[in-house]
């Protein structure tokens, strides 16, 4: 079961980084399935910045920025498995 933890405000398309506005929880090591238009797919989180400051999890309501495999646009909708 896939819970939706977020959505993408702005892509990176040269370094392949979403920034991520969170709806809920999300720490390094989570897998997430990432899903809009064009893009559908899955991956662990390795990282990701806050303030561009490494950390291991985010809450709700904070922006993270973070490394994607697969190529995203704004508004994609970020699940958690």
């Amino acid at each position: 079961m896939e819970e939706q933890i977020g959505k993408i405000i702005h892509y990176y398309d040269k370094i392949g980084v979403a920034v991520v506005r969170l709806e809920g929880g999300l720490k390094a090591g989570d897998t997430v399935h990432v899903k809009g238009k064009v893009s559908d797919f899955e991956q662990t989180v390795e990282s990701m910045q806050l303030d561009h400051k490494d950390v291991s999890s985010a809450k709700k309501g904070e922006e993270v920025a973070v490394k994607l495999s697969g190529k995203a646009k704004e508004g994609d909708i970020v699940y958690k498995k």
